[in-house]
Protein backbone atom coordinates (compact mmCIF):
# COMPACT_ATOMS: atom_id res chain seq x y z
CA UNK A 1 0.00 0.00 0.00
CA UNK A 2 1.28 3.55 -1.04
CA UNK A 3 0.83 6.07 2.01
CA UNK A 4 2.69 8.97 3.49
CA UNK A 5 3.79 9.66 7.11
CA UNK A 6 3.45 13.50 8.60
CA UNK A 7 5.65 14.16 11.31
CA UNK A 8 5.33 17.56 12.27
CA UNK A 9 8.16 19.62 13.58
CA UNK A 10 7.13 23.51 13.29
CA UNK A 11 6.63 23.87 16.82
CA UNK A 12 8.36 26.02 19.15
CA UNK A 13 8.85 22.63 21.79
CA UNK A 14 8.41 25.77 25.26
CA UNK A 15 7.05 22.60 27.10
CA UNK A 16 10.84 21.94 27.28
CA UNK A 17 12.27 24.81 28.22
CA UNK A 18 15.97 25.21 27.88
CA UNK A 19 16.40 21.79 26.18
CA UNK A 20 14.92 23.36 22.97
CA UNK A 21 16.59 26.59 23.49
CA UNK A 22 19.14 26.12 20.42
CA UNK A 23 17.28 23.00 18.33
CA UNK A 24 14.08 21.60 17.26
CA UNK A 25 12.71 19.36 20.28
CA UNK A 26 12.20 17.07 17.77
CA UNK A 27 16.01 16.27 18.21
CA UNK A 28 16.06 15.75 21.35
CA UNK A 29 18.33 12.94 22.53
CA UNK A 30 17.06 10.18 24.00
CA UNK A 31 19.48 7.56 24.48
CA UNK A 32 21.78 9.85 22.40
CA UNK A 33 19.80 9.67 19.18
CA UNK A 34 17.24 12.35 18.47
CA UNK A 35 13.23 11.40 19.02
CA UNK A 36 12.27 11.59 15.69
CA UNK A 37 14.62 8.94 14.32
CA UNK A 38 12.75 6.58 16.95
CA UNK A 39 9.94 7.75 14.38
CA UNK A 40 11.42 7.13 10.88
CA UNK A 41 12.93 4.04 11.81
CA UNK A 42 9.45 2.38 12.49
CA UNK A 43 8.61 2.62 8.54
CA UNK A 44 9.70 0.70 6.31
CA UNK A 45 12.54 2.41 3.83
CA UNK A 46 10.27 3.34 0.83
CA UNK A 47 7.48 5.02 2.99
CA UNK A 48 8.06 9.06 2.22
CA UNK A 49 7.62 11.29 4.93
CA UNK A 50 6.16 14.91 4.82
CA UNK A 51 7.75 17.39 7.26
CA UNK A 52 6.72 20.77 7.96
CA UNK A 53 9.30 22.99 9.39
CA UNK A 54 9.42 26.27 11.79
CA UNK A 55 11.46 26.56 15.05
CA UNK A 56 14.96 25.73 13.78
CA UNK A 57 14.08 24.06 10.72
CA UNK A 58 17.73 24.04 9.73
CA UNK A 59 18.29 21.79 12.18
CA UNK A 60 15.58 19.31 11.15
CA UNK A 61 16.74 19.37 7.88
CA UNK A 62 19.82 19.22 8.08
CA UNK A 63 19.99 16.24 10.23
CA UNK A 64 17.32 14.43 8.51
CA UNK A 65 19.50 14.89 5.35
CA UNK A 66 22.59 13.77 6.90
CA UNK A 67 21.48 11.02 9.00
CA UNK A 68 18.85 9.44 6.12
CA UNK A 69 19.54 9.82 2.48
CA UNK A 70 18.31 7.23 0.90
CA UNK A 71 15.04 8.05 2.87
CA UNK A 72 12.83 10.58 0.89
CA UNK A 73 11.77 13.79 2.74
CA UNK A 74 9.51 16.26 1.63
CA UNK A 75 10.11 19.45 3.81
CA UNK A 76 7.56 21.85 3.98
CA UNK A 77 8.23 25.43 5.11
CA UNK A 78 5.84 26.93 7.54
CA UNK A 79 5.55 30.64 7.56
CA UNK A 80 3.41 31.07 10.93
CA UNK A 81 4.73 28.90 13.61
CA UNK A 82 4.26 30.75 16.57
CA UNK A 83 1.89 33.68 17.87
CA UNK A 84 -1.51 34.62 16.33
CA UNK A 85 -2.60 32.13 13.24
CA UNK A 86 -0.48 29.72 14.24
CA UNK A 87 -1.11 25.76 15.33
CA UNK A 88 -1.31 22.81 14.21
CA UNK A 89 -4.21 22.55 12.43
CA UNK A 90 -2.48 25.51 10.22
CA UNK A 91 0.88 23.65 9.83
CA UNK A 92 -1.16 20.52 8.42
CA UNK A 93 -3.29 22.70 6.07
CA UNK A 94 0.53 23.45 4.67
CA UNK A 95 0.91 20.28 4.06
CA UNK A 96 -2.32 19.08 2.30
CA UNK A 97 -1.40 19.70 -1.07
CA UNK A 98 1.63 16.53 -0.37
CA UNK A 99 -1.43 14.35 1.38
CA UNK A 100 -3.76 14.08 -0.95
CA UNK A 101 -3.48 10.11 -0.13
CA UNK A 102 -3.67 7.68 2.68
CA UNK A 103 -1.52 9.16 5.62
CA UNK A 104 -0.04 8.72 9.55
CA UNK A 105 -0.12 11.26 11.46
CA UNK A 106 2.61 11.14 14.22
CA UNK A 107 3.65 13.69 16.74
CA UNK A 108 7.35 14.20 17.08
CA UNK A 109 6.81 13.99 20.60
CA UNK A 110 5.00 10.46 20.55
CA UNK A 111 7.38 7.35 20.95
CA UNK A 112 5.78 4.13 20.74
CA UNK A 113 7.22 0.10 21.07
CA UNK A 114 4.67 -1.98 18.91
CA UNK A 115 4.87 -1.66 14.90
CA UNK A 116 2.81 0.96 13.08
CA UNK A 117 0.66 -0.15 10.70
CA UNK A 118 -0.05 1.29 7.49
CA UNK A 119 -3.86 3.54 7.01
CA UNK A 120 -5.67 0.50 5.33
CA UNK A 121 -8.43 1.95 7.38
CA UNK A 122 -8.97 4.70 9.64
CA UNK A 123 -7.24 4.05 13.06
CA UNK A 124 -6.48 6.26 16.31
CA UNK A 125 -3.46 5.04 18.58
CA UNK A 126 -4.31 4.77 22.45
CA UNK A 127 -2.70 4.28 25.67
CA UNK A 128 -3.35 3.61 29.39
CA UNK A 129 -2.33 6.61 31.82
CA UNK A 130 -2.29 7.42 35.40
CA UNK A 131 -3.56 11.05 34.27
CA UNK A 132 -5.76 12.14 31.01
CA UNK A 133 -6.02 15.61 32.26
CA UNK A 134 -3.44 16.55 30.23
CA UNK A 135 -4.56 14.34 27.34
CA UNK A 136 -7.30 14.42 24.76
CA UNK A 137 -8.67 11.22 24.72
CA UNK A 138 -11.13 8.75 22.96
CA UNK A 139 -14.64 6.72 24.07
CA UNK A 140 -14.52 3.33 22.79
CA UNK A 141 -17.40 1.23 22.22
CA UNK A 142 -16.61 -2.58 21.33
CA UNK A 143 -13.75 -1.45 18.39
CA UNK A 144 -14.67 1.28 17.45
CA UNK A 145 -13.97 5.08 18.55
CA UNK A 146 -17.28 6.66 19.74
CA UNK A 147 -15.76 10.10 20.53
CA UNK A 148 -12.22 12.18 20.26
CA UNK A 149 -12.72 13.92 23.73
CA UNK A 150 -10.79 17.27 25.08
CA UNK A 151 -8.46 17.30 27.88
CA UNK A 152 -9.74 16.48 31.23
CA UNK A 153 -12.54 14.41 29.88
CA UNK A 154 -14.10 12.25 32.85
CA UNK A 155 -15.44 8.94 32.86
CA UNK A 156 -14.18 5.58 30.78
CA UNK A 157 -12.12 7.06 28.20
CA UNK A 158 -8.08 6.37 26.85
CA UNK A 159 -5.20 8.77 25.94
CA UNK A 160 -5.05 9.96 22.39
CA UNK A 161 -1.37 9.49 21.59
CA UNK A 162 -0.85 11.82 18.46
CA UNK A 163 -0.94 8.77 16.36
CA UNK A 164 -3.05 8.24 13.36
CA UNK A 165 -4.32 6.51 10.08
CA UNK A 166 -6.24 8.48 7.79
CA UNK A 167 -7.26 6.26 4.98
CA UNK A 168 -10.04 8.31 4.28
CA UNK A 169 -8.17 11.72 3.77
CA UNK A 170 -10.72 13.74 1.61
CA UNK A 171 -13.05 13.46 4.56
CA UNK A 172 -10.18 14.71 6.57
CA UNK A 173 -9.24 17.55 4.35
CA UNK A 174 -12.40 18.64 3.87
CA UNK A 175 -13.13 19.32 7.59
CA UNK A 176 -9.59 20.79 8.38
CA UNK A 177 -10.66 23.64 5.64
CA UNK A 178 -14.15 24.09 6.54
CA UNK A 179 -13.09 23.99 9.69
CA UNK A 180 -10.59 27.30 9.86
CA UNK A 181 -13.03 29.36 12.19
CA UNK A 182 -14.23 26.83 14.25
CA UNK A 183 -11.13 25.55 15.91
CA UNK A 184 -9.17 22.97 13.23
CA UNK A 185 -6.40 25.62 13.30
CA UNK A 186 -5.91 25.26 17.25
CA UNK A 187 -7.26 21.67 17.97
CA UNK A 188 -4.99 20.41 14.59
CA UNK A 189 -5.39 16.34 13.55
CA UNK A 190 -8.20 15.90 16.11
CA UNK A 191 -10.81 18.16 14.61
CA UNK A 192 -10.53 16.34 11.66
CA UNK A 193 -10.18 12.98 13.05
CA UNK A 194 -13.69 13.83 14.47
CA UNK A 195 -15.63 13.81 10.81
CA UNK A 196 -13.96 10.38 10.34
CA UNK A 197 -16.17 8.56 13.38
CA UNK A 198 -18.66 7.95 10.77
CA UNK A 199 -16.60 6.22 8.75
CA UNK A 200 -15.15 4.30 11.24
CA UNK A 201 -11.97 4.17 13.64
CA UNK A 202 -10.42 1.50 14.94
CA UNK A 203 -8.63 2.16 18.21
CA UNK A 204 -5.29 0.55 18.87
CA UNK A 205 -3.35 0.07 21.92
CA UNK A 206 0.30 1.73 22.17
CA UNK A 207 3.07 1.25 24.70
CA UNK A 208 3.62 4.82 24.67
CA UNK A 209 6.30 7.01 25.76
CA UNK A 210 5.74 10.97 25.72
CA UNK A 211 8.58 13.59 25.15
CA UNK A 212 6.93 16.72 25.20
CA UNK A 213 7.39 18.07 28.57
CA UNK A 214 10.39 17.54 31.02
CA UNK A 215 9.41 14.89 33.48
CA UNK A 216 7.56 12.52 30.50
CA UNK A 217 11.03 12.91 29.02
CA UNK A 218 13.06 12.08 32.00
CA UNK A 219 10.98 8.93 32.10
CA UNK A 220 11.27 8.11 28.47
CA UNK A 221 14.80 9.05 28.50
CA UNK A 222 15.56 6.21 31.68
CA UNK A 223 13.51 3.76 29.82
CA UNK A 224 15.75 4.17 26.52
CA UNK A 225 18.74 4.36 28.33
CA UNK A 226 21.82 3.46 26.51
CA UNK A 227 24.50 1.07 26.43
CA UNK A 228 26.70 2.76 24.20
CA UNK A 229 30.07 2.80 25.52
CA UNK A 230 29.98 6.64 25.82
CA UNK A 231 29.65 9.45 28.77
CA UNK A 232 28.73 12.20 27.18
CA UNK A 233 27.68 15.57 29.41
CA UNK A 234 24.30 17.32 27.85
CA UNK A 235 24.95 20.92 26.38
CA UNK A 236 22.32 23.26 25.15
CA UNK A 237 24.51 24.30 22.20
CA UNK A 238 26.03 20.80 21.38
CA UNK A 239 24.72 17.36 20.65
CA UNK A 240 25.95 13.94 19.69
CA UNK A 241 23.95 11.51 17.96
CA UNK A 242 24.67 8.33 16.93
CA UNK A 243 22.75 6.00 14.02
CA UNK A 244 24.14 2.33 13.81
CA UNK A 245 27.64 2.88 11.83
CA UNK A 246 27.42 6.36 11.82
CA UNK A 247 27.99 9.61 14.29
CA UNK A 248 26.44 12.92 13.99
CA UNK A 249 27.98 15.93 15.77
CA UNK A 250 25.60 18.86 16.27
CA UNK A 251 26.90 22.74 17.13
CA UNK A 252 24.78 25.91 17.03
CA UNK A 253 28.18 27.57 15.93
CA UNK A 254 28.66 27.59 12.17
CA UNK A 255 32.17 28.12 12.11
CA UNK A 256 32.86 25.55 15.08
CA UNK A 257 31.46 22.96 12.57
CA UNK A 258 32.99 24.38 9.24
CA UNK A 259 36.82 24.69 10.85
CA UNK A 260 36.38 20.78 12.33
CA UNK A 261 35.52 19.78 9.24
CA UNK A 262 38.62 21.55 7.46
CA UNK A 263 40.98 20.15 10.05
CA UNK A 264 39.82 16.63 9.79
CA UNK A 265 42.30 17.09 6.65
CA UNK A 266 45.51 17.44 8.61
CA UNK A 267 44.58 14.68 11.25
CA UNK A 268 42.90 12.72 8.85
CA UNK A 269 44.71 9.47 10.13
CA UNK A 270 44.11 9.87 14.04
CA UNK A 271 40.34 10.59 13.45
CA UNK A 272 37.27 8.62 12.31
CA UNK A 273 36.84 8.75 8.26
CA UNK A 274 34.17 12.21 7.52
CA UNK A 275 31.13 11.72 5.36
CA UNK A 276 29.67 14.48 4.93
CA UNK A 277 28.51 18.37 6.71
CA UNK A 278 26.35 21.13 7.00
CA UNK A 279 26.19 24.42 8.01
CA UNK A 280 25.17 22.83 11.83
CA UNK A 281 26.19 19.22 11.43
CA UNK A 282 29.44 16.72 10.19
CA UNK A 283 28.95 13.35 10.12
CA UNK A 284 31.36 10.48 10.51
CA UNK A 285 32.26 7.15 10.08
CA UNK A 286 31.66 4.52 13.70
CA UNK A 287 34.83 3.30 15.20
CA UNK A 288 34.22 0.33 16.84
CA UNK A 289 35.89 -0.29 19.90
CA UNK A 290 36.11 0.59 23.41
CA UNK A 291 36.42 4.68 25.20
CA UNK A 292 39.92 4.79 27.16
CA UNK A 293 37.61 6.08 30.09
CA UNK A 294 35.92 2.72 30.42
CA UNK A 295 39.29 0.58 31.35
CA UNK A 296 42.30 3.25 31.71
CA UNK A 297 45.23 1.99 32.84
CA UNK A 298 48.75 2.80 33.10
CA UNK A 299 50.22 0.48 30.92
CA UNK A 300 47.57 1.74 28.16
CA UNK A 301 48.30 4.97 28.99
CA UNK A 302 51.75 4.95 27.93
CA UNK A 303 51.55 3.14 24.90
CA UNK A 304 49.08 6.33 24.28
CA UNK A 305 51.71 8.56 25.04
CA UNK A 306 54.40 6.62 23.19
CA UNK A 307 51.74 7.03 19.97
CA UNK A 308 51.10 10.99 20.96
CA UNK A 309 54.49 11.64 20.27
CA UNK A 310 54.13 11.48 17.02
CA UNK A 311 50.56 13.05 16.47
CA UNK A 312 52.14 16.49 18.52
CA UNK A 313 54.58 17.11 15.66
CA UNK A 314 56.28 20.21 15.86
CA UNK A 315 55.10 23.39 14.43
CA UNK A 316 58.23 25.23 12.61
CA UNK A 317 57.30 29.20 12.97
CA UNK A 318 59.67 31.92 11.50
CA UNK A 319 60.26 35.02 14.33
CA UNK A 320 56.58 37.06 12.71
CA UNK A 321 54.46 33.88 13.35
CA UNK A 322 56.54 32.95 16.75
CA UNK A 323 55.69 36.97 17.67
CA UNK A 324 51.89 36.16 16.12
CA UNK A 325 51.43 33.15 18.55
CA UNK A 326 52.23 34.78 21.33
CA UNK A 327 49.54 36.54 20.31
CA UNK A 328 46.99 34.16 19.90
CA UNK A 329 48.03 32.33 23.33
CA UNK A 330 47.56 35.89 25.29
CA UNK A 331 43.74 35.46 23.75
CA UNK A 332 43.21 31.68 24.54
CA UNK A 333 44.79 31.94 27.91
CA UNK A 334 43.88 35.30 29.47
CA UNK A 335 41.85 36.73 27.87
CA UNK A 336 39.26 34.05 27.40
CA UNK A 337 39.74 33.27 31.20
CA UNK A 338 38.71 36.49 32.26
CA UNK A 339 35.55 36.43 29.44
CA UNK A 340 34.72 33.31 30.81
CA UNK A 341 34.35 33.30 34.50
CA UNK A 342 32.43 36.27 34.06
CA UNK A 343 29.79 34.57 32.05
CA UNK A 344 30.14 31.75 34.64
CA UNK A 345 28.74 34.66 37.61
CA UNK A 346 26.41 35.61 34.83
CA UNK A 347 25.05 32.83 34.08
CA UNK A 348 24.27 31.53 37.48
CA UNK A 349 24.43 34.42 39.10
CA UNK A 350 27.02 34.27 41.57
CA UNK A 351 29.60 36.83 43.28
CA UNK A 352 33.31 37.24 43.12
CA UNK A 353 34.69 37.15 46.69
CA UNK A 354 36.35 36.00 49.38
CA UNK A 355 35.62 32.20 50.49
CA UNK A 356 36.08 29.41 52.31
CA UNK A 357 36.91 26.67 50.25
CA UNK A 358 37.07 23.28 51.93
CA UNK A 359 38.20 24.87 54.62
CA UNK A 360 40.70 27.11 53.66
CA UNK A 361 40.42 30.85 52.90
CA UNK A 362 40.47 32.01 49.63
CA UNK A 363 40.67 35.60 47.82
CA UNK A 364 38.33 36.58 44.94
CA UNK A 365 39.06 34.70 42.00
CA UNK A 366 39.83 37.79 40.03
CA UNK A 367 42.73 38.82 42.73
CA UNK A 368 44.03 35.38 41.80
CA UNK A 369 43.60 35.52 37.45
CA UNK A 370 45.50 39.25 38.50
CA UNK A 371 47.80 37.36 40.25
CA UNK A 372 48.86 34.55 37.36
CA UNK A 373 52.06 35.54 35.54
CA UNK A 374 50.47 35.29 31.78
CA UNK A 375 53.90 35.61 30.39
CA UNK A 376 55.24 32.14 31.69
CA UNK A 377 51.71 30.80 31.31
CA UNK A 378 51.85 32.48 27.25
CA UNK A 379 55.25 30.62 26.46
CA UNK A 380 54.04 28.36 24.16
CA UNK A 381 55.45 24.88 22.38
CA UNK A 382 53.53 25.18 18.73
CA UNK A 383 52.86 21.75 17.97
CA UNK A 384 49.71 19.96 16.13
CA UNK A 385 47.55 19.94 18.52
CA UNK A 386 44.39 17.56 20.07
CA UNK A 387 42.17 20.65 21.71
CA UNK A 388 39.95 18.35 24.13
CA UNK A 389 42.21 15.39 24.59
CA UNK A 390 40.86 13.62 27.56
CA UNK A 391 40.23 9.76 28.06
CA UNK A 392 36.57 10.14 26.40
CA UNK A 393 37.92 11.70 23.45
CA UNK A 394 40.39 8.61 23.03
CA UNK A 395 39.17 5.26 21.58
CA UNK A 396 41.16 1.95 22.13
CA UNK A 397 40.63 0.12 18.70
CA UNK A 398 39.21 -3.53 17.98
CA UNK A 399 40.33 -3.35 14.26
CA UNK A 400 44.02 -3.89 15.34
CA UNK A 401 44.73 -1.52 12.08
CA UNK A 402 46.02 1.29 14.51
CA UNK A 403 45.90 1.36 18.46
CA UNK A 404 43.97 4.67 18.56
CA UNK A 405 41.53 7.15 17.31
CA UNK A 406 41.22 10.08 18.66
CA UNK A 407 37.46 11.72 18.93
CA UNK A 408 36.09 15.32 19.02
CA UNK A 409 38.99 17.41 18.11
CA UNK A 410 38.96 21.09 18.74
CA UNK A 411 38.17 22.96 15.62
CA UNK A 412 40.94 25.97 16.55
CA UNK A 413 43.35 26.59 18.83
CA UNK A 414 42.47 30.93 19.20
CA UNK A 415 41.15 30.87 15.13
CA UNK A 416 44.86 28.94 13.89
CA UNK A 417 43.86 25.93 12.66
CA UNK A 418 47.80 23.96 11.79
CA UNK A 419 49.23 24.68 15.04
CA UNK A 420 48.59 24.86 19.03
CA UNK A 421 50.14 24.62 22.43
CA UNK A 422 50.92 21.20 23.52
CA UNK A 423 50.44 22.04 27.26
CA UNK A 424 46.53 22.99 26.08
CA UNK A 425 46.96 19.49 25.29
CA UNK A 426 48.50 18.04 28.70
CA UNK A 427 46.13 20.48 30.59
CA UNK A 428 43.50 18.60 29.11
CA UNK A 429 44.51 15.33 29.58
CA UNK A 430 45.37 15.76 33.00
CA UNK A 431 41.69 17.06 34.25
CA UNK A 432 40.66 14.46 32.69
CA UNK A 433 42.11 12.00 35.23
CA UNK A 434 40.80 14.27 37.99
CA UNK A 435 37.01 14.31 36.88
CA UNK A 436 35.88 11.60 35.32
CA UNK A 437 32.75 12.03 32.98
CA UNK A 438 31.05 8.16 33.88
CA UNK A 439 31.22 9.01 37.42
CA UNK A 440 30.37 12.41 36.90
CA UNK A 441 27.24 11.14 34.73
CA UNK A 442 26.29 8.98 37.90
CA UNK A 443 26.25 11.86 39.99
CA UNK A 444 29.07 11.02 42.16
CA UNK A 445 30.16 14.43 43.23
CA UNK A 446 28.61 16.72 45.87
CA UNK A 447 29.11 20.34 46.45
CA UNK A 448 27.53 22.69 49.24
CA UNK A 449 27.83 26.59 48.64
CA UNK A 450 26.62 27.98 51.77
CA UNK A 451 27.34 32.45 51.74
CA UNK A 452 30.84 32.10 51.51
CA UNK A 453 31.68 28.62 52.92
CA UNK A 454 31.77 25.93 50.24
CA UNK A 455 32.71 22.36 50.20
CA UNK A 456 33.21 19.98 47.14
CA UNK A 457 34.06 16.47 46.57
CA UNK A 458 34.32 13.89 44.03
CA UNK A 459 34.76 10.46 43.32
CA UNK A 460 37.98 9.15 41.55
CA UNK A 461 39.07 6.31 39.93
CA UNK A 462 42.06 4.81 41.48
CA UNK A 463 43.41 3.46 38.17
CA UNK A 464 42.96 7.54 37.18
CA UNK A 465 45.20 8.40 39.95
CA UNK A 466 47.94 6.18 38.85
CA UNK A 467 48.15 7.58 35.45
CA UNK A 468 48.16 10.95 36.98
CA UNK A 469 51.26 9.79 39.09
CA UNK A 470 52.83 8.20 35.53
CA UNK A 471 51.77 11.25 34.05
CA UNK A 472 53.62 13.73 36.24
CA UNK A 473 56.61 11.27 35.59
CA UNK A 474 56.52 11.28 31.89
CA UNK A 475 56.25 14.93 32.01
CA UNK A 476 59.40 15.46 33.88
CA UNK A 477 61.61 13.11 32.18
CA UNK A 478 60.24 14.77 28.70
CA UNK A 479 61.72 17.85 29.85
CA UNK A 480 58.75 19.64 30.37
CA UNK A 481 56.97 21.93 33.03
CA UNK A 482 54.54 20.09 35.04
CA UNK A 483 53.48 23.02 37.01
CA UNK A 484 52.55 24.72 33.98
CA UNK A 485 50.49 21.42 33.51
CA UNK A 486 49.07 22.20 36.82
CA UNK A 487 48.12 25.44 35.89
CA UNK A 488 46.82 25.06 32.50
CA UNK A 489 44.49 22.45 34.47
CA UNK A 490 43.27 24.95 37.12
CA UNK A 491 42.64 27.41 33.95
CA UNK A 492 40.60 24.98 32.13
CA UNK A 493 38.00 24.08 35.29
CA UNK A 494 37.59 27.76 35.29
CA UNK A 495 37.15 27.70 31.81
CA UNK A 496 34.55 25.06 31.03
CA UNK A 497 32.52 25.71 34.41
CA UNK A 498 30.35 28.21 32.53
CA UNK A 499 29.40 25.77 29.77
CA UNK A 500 28.42 23.37 31.87
CA UNK A 501 24.91 22.38 33.94
CA UNK A 502 24.69 23.17 37.71
CA UNK A 503 25.99 22.07 40.06
CA UNK A 504 28.63 20.65 37.85
CA UNK A 505 29.35 24.05 37.03
CA UNK A 506 30.19 24.53 40.36
CA UNK A 507 32.29 21.56 41.06
CA UNK A 508 34.28 22.65 38.24
CA UNK A 509 34.50 26.70 39.24
CA UNK A 510 35.28 25.70 42.87
CA UNK A 511 38.07 22.86 41.87
CA UNK A 512 39.59 25.64 39.01
CA UNK A 513 39.53 28.15 41.61
CA UNK A 514 41.26 26.18 44.47
CA UNK A 515 43.76 24.92 42.55
CA UNK A 516 44.95 28.19 41.64
CA UNK A 517 44.86 29.16 44.79
CA UNK A 518 47.52 26.38 45.40
CA UNK A 519 49.53 27.17 42.49
CA UNK A 520 49.94 31.18 42.56
CA UNK A 521 50.37 31.28 46.47
CA UNK A 522 53.44 29.27 46.22
CA UNK A 523 55.50 31.70 44.28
Amino acid sequence: MKYRVVIPTAGLGSRLKGLSKNINKALISIAHKPAISYLIEKFPENVEFVIPLGYKADTVRSYLTLAYPNRKFIFVDVDIYEGDGSGLGYTLLKCEAYLQLPFIFISNDTLVLEDIKPPEHNWMGYAHTDDNAQYRSIRIDKRNVVEICPKGAEGDVKAYIGLAGIHDYEFFWQAMRAGVNQGSIEIGESFGLRTLINEGIEPIKFTWFDTGNISALNKTRDYFSSDLDVNILEKEDEAIWFLNDRVIKFSIDESFIKNRVLRAASIKNYIPELYDSTKNMYMYKKVEGETFSKKPSVATFKYFLDWMESFWEPAKLDEIEEVNFESVCHDFYKEKTYKRVKQYFINFEQIDSEEIINGKKIPRISYLLDKVDWSYVEKSVPVRFHGDLHFENILINDDGKTPFTLLDWRQDFGGNMDYGDIYYDFGKLNHGMLISHELINKNFFEVDHKLNTIHFDFLRKQSLVDCEVYFKMWIEEKGYDYKKVRLMTALIYLNIASLHHYPYSMLLFYLGKSMLFDLVDDD
